[in-house]
């Protein structure tokens, strides 16, 4: 009944709306008054002399003008906010004000007192009913979710109002590490400890857990989500405080918990003279400039002033993303750093030679590659080509243009290879070695790491779709691990580890410690809410197992290891940046690796995958292939072959 009555009174115009309230208040301080004279006589009968209510008569009008003036009745009573108690206040005042003028002026048997009492009264039924009003109509007609926020702080109180003013969430307790909230009262919602977040759940059958500590460290978020994650509860956040400081976001846009947090690693702040070695005034080229490395490489190279840079990518579309990106964001700074927007492949010796000779390249960042592991091994020879000759294209020109420095983008994947990937990146770094060795003047770096958080192709966005889609979430082992590193510090480290190169030099990033991606599948399941099950390939669960969203393992892929290295050799040297190493590896010198490509490019001109498998594990890449050739042409050509020989020809 009282639902049904709300929502009709929402579903009123404006305009009655507001008549609604007046009658309302004209009831309030009719009752007001008629309790003030009661309190004060203690008795019932002075309500029976017509001449006191002569001064209320009198007085009302006044009071509603005043209320009127005030603006009072174009606050909309779901969104009022606590400062309608002072507007209240004031109203009040001069009612009872008017009232006492009145009741003197017109010598009516109205008490002085009773003015005095009139306002307390009238101010406790006015400011008082809108705020059970504004709770009440603030909740109606919406199926809310019920929220824990953690954090009692200025971004968690800010966030508790404007959740109060939304149509999704409901907060219901605060949470906080910090002994001195706790216990405390803010805004109505009690401060409570980390350590009774399970039993807040269950009191308040809260669903969600929103994280309001834009400024806490990654490691202190990640053992918040430590704390959290296995509860049967969706965690959420607000964005971080560098875009809530620039307008970017607010505290209201939640988001599901970045990838970031579940790495729970500090990044070491860059060294500033480093940054800026390779960079500031300079001309600067990065290749595969659309893709998740060479963009963000792109977007801290302009942070470093460098005279011209060039956006070399095949991709149009990233292309463009790109460059639109960064001119709006040079705009905005008033800089004048010239972009140059160049589509094209690292195989193009023509167009390569054409962009680092007209434009004086001085630094080159090689981020262009072919970096999925099944799809190499689908595209055996496009693979080769690309990242193993376009490298080779691109460091004859860059010698030739006398580029001072180039860096190699390599893998972890190089190490020991499996897959035709991994020994695709290998080659690449035996090509600059190779360079290195020549002592052309150009200084020849390449830098190793592993997998990077949100990248295309990247496990995460990919389990995350899988878990809005009910799962599977698909794993391909249960004891296969990755090291992992966000884009930004990888890119960091990367062009800080080209600043200390003194030529042939193999960076190797300190990538923490490894994790199993089946532990990184479970965490993304519960941080939504839900909980995991394991299943076989078959979907059955393993050990009778229950849940919500199944983790299905379906086996490795064609070239997939369990395991990644980051070293060929045993040993590596620290460098004066922490995170940052070297290693000492084997190399080819300059005429054994032209040999070496002649008879690649000799089997990718027939399309020999074979033969090509054979050469890559002959030469010092370590390539141990433990799959059969998974190539589609070579399938194809195969099949085609057994088919022929089916119907006898």
């Amino acid at each position: 009944m009282i639902e049904r009555m709300t929502l009709g009174l929402l579903g009123l115009d404006r305009g009655r709306k507001r008549l609604v309230q007046v009658i309302a208040d004209t009831v309030i301080m009719l009752v007001s008054f008629a309790a003030a004279m009661v309190l004060r006589l203690e008795s019932f009968a002075p309500l029976a002399d017509p001449s006191i209510w002569l001064a209320l008569a009198v007085t009302l009008p006044i009071s509603l003008y005043t209320f009127i003036r005030l603006g009072f009745y174009r606050a909309v009573i779901r969104y009022i906010s606590l400062r309608a108690a002072q507007t209240v206040a004031i109203g009040v005042l001069f009612s009872a004000v008017a009232l006492f003028l009145v009741s003197q002026l017109l010598n009516l048997p109205v008490p002085r007192s009773v003015p005095v009492i009139y306002a307390l009264l009238a101010t406790c039924l006015l400011g008082g009913i809108r705020m059970v009003m504004r709770r009440v109509f603030g909740r109606t007609g919406r199926d809310q979710h019920k929220v824990i926020i953690y954090g009692a702080g200025a971004s968690g109180r800010q966030l508790q109002r404007s959740l109060d003013e939304g149509e999704e969430y409901t907060p219901v307790a605060f949470v906080d590490d910090a002994p001195e909230l706790q216990g405390a009262d803010i805004s109505g919602l009690r401060v409570h400890s980390p350590d009774h977040i399970e039993a807040l759940l269950t009191l308040y059958r809260a669903d969600v857990i929103l994280l309001a500590m834009p400024s806490a460290s990654r490691s202190q978020r990640q053992a918040i989500m430590t704390r959290v994650e296995k509860l049967p509860v969706r965690v959420q956040t607000i964005p971080g405080v560098a875009d809530l400081v620039s307008g970017r976001a607010r505290v209201s846009e939640l988001r599901d918990v970045a990838i970031e947090d579940l790495l729970g690693r500090d990044p070491v702040p860059p060294e500033p003279e480093l940054m800026a070695a390779n960079i500031r005034g300079k001309v600067v080229m990065v290749t595969g400039a659309g893709g998740s490395i060479g963009s963000e490489l792109c977007r801290q190279i302009i942070d470093h002033e460098p005279q011209t840079l060039i956006l070399w990518e095949l991709s149009e579309l990233a292309l463009y993303s790109l460059d639109m990106e960064l001119r709006e964001q040079l705009e905005l700074r008033g800089s004048n750093i010239r972009l140059v927007p160049l589509i094209g492949s690292v195989q193009n010796p023509g167009r390569v030679e054409a962009a680092m000779q007209r434009f004086g390249v001085q630094t080159v960042y090689h981020a262009a590659a072919y970096k999925h592991v099944p799809m190499v091994e689908h595209n055996v020879v496009e693979g080769l080509r690309n990242n193993v000759f376009g490298t080779k294209t691109l460091v004859d020109q860059a010698i030739a243009a006398g580029v001072e420095a180039f860096i190699l983008i390599s893998t972890d994947k190089a190490v020991r290879p499996t897959n035709v990937m991994g020994a695709s990146k290998r080659l690449a770094e035996l090509v600059c070695q190779a360079a290195a060795a020549r002592n052309t003047g150009t200084v020849f770096s390449m830098v190793r790491f592993g997998n990077v958080l949100g990248s295309s192709g990247s496990v995460i966005p990919r389990f995350r779709a899988q878990v809005e889609a009910g799962g599977p979430v698909t794993v391909t082992h249960p004891e296969i691990t990755r090291y992992f590193m966000t884009i930004p510090e990888a890119a960091q480290l990367v062009i800080q580890a080209g600043a200390m190169a003194k030529g042939g030099d193999v960076f190797v990033l300190d990538m923490g410690e490894p994790i199993r991606i089946a532990d990184l599948a479970e965490r993304i399941v519960r941080l939504c809410g839900l909980e995991p099950y394991h299943t076989g390939p078959d979907g059955v669960a393993l050990d009778g197992e229950t849940g919500d969203v199944a983790i299905t393992y379906t086996g490795l892929r064609p070239g997939e290891k369990l395991y990644e290295e980051l070293l060929i050799g045993e040993a590596s040297q620290p460098t004066h940046h922490p995170r940052i190493l070297t290693a000492t590896e084997q190399s080819l010198g300059p005429d054994a690796l032209e040999t070496l490509l002649d008879n690649l490019l000799s089997a990718c001109k027939v399309q020999d995958v074979a033969r090509l498998r054979k050469l890559i594990a002959a030469a010092p890449t370590g390539y141990r292939p433990d799959s059969a050739i998974a190539d589609l042409l070579w399938e194809e050509s195969g099949r085609q072959a057994e088919l022929r020989l089916d119907v006898g020809e």
